[in-house]
């Protein structure tokens, strides 16, 4: 069985953290409204359309699972974006809510989703007490790789993931 590669989409997809006026390169401006979103302007999300055959490649040895806020909604505003197949999400069953600790929300229910299956997870929230949550809970291999959400996913980052999953 292959690992999972859980995603998630802002800060490691969208950059969110780089300075409006320096977009990074090869990024586009795409301009969403997804469910929860009701200020003025529409969402600005920047996605690179080449993280999409990235992901694709890394695919071959992973079983890609978004792992986001924006749940089944990244297959109808990012995965399009980017040449994504709908993909499977993470239902967080409570969002932004009390973690073990010291955690990110999000890794106690990773841990939950993984169910004892090997597993990468990029996230721009990953820090030292999740890394040492999984490692004292989760029977299987997992790599906690935390993302600039002002720079986005990087080639080395790829090449990261391909290697730990050969």
């Amino acid at each position: 069985m292959k690992p999972l590669l859980l995603i998630d989409v802002d800060g490691p997809l969208n950059p969110y953290g780089a300075r409006p006026e320096r977009r990074p390169p090869g990024y586009t401006t795409h301009r969403m409204r997804p469910t929860g979103f009701t200020a003025g302007r529409p969402l600005r999300v920047w996605l690179n359309p080449g993280h999409g055959a990235q992901l694709l490649a890394l695919a071959r040895r992973y079983e890609l699972v978004w792992a986001t806020t924006w749940k089944d909604e990244a297959n109808d505003w990012i995965g399009p974006h980017l040449g994504l197949p709908r993909l499977p999400y993470i239902d967080w069953p409570e969002m932004h809510g009390r973690a073990p600790r010291g955690t990110f929300w999000k890794t106690q229910y990773v841990l939950e989703y993984a169910a004892g299956r090997a597993f990468a997870w990029i996230d721009d929230d990953i820090a030292d007490p999740d890394r040492e949550y999984v490692d004292q809970r989760h029977p299987a291999p997992a790599l906690l790789m935390r993302i600039d959400e002002r720079i986005g996913l990087v080639g080395d980052d790829f090449e990261a993931l391909a290697r730990w999953a050969a």
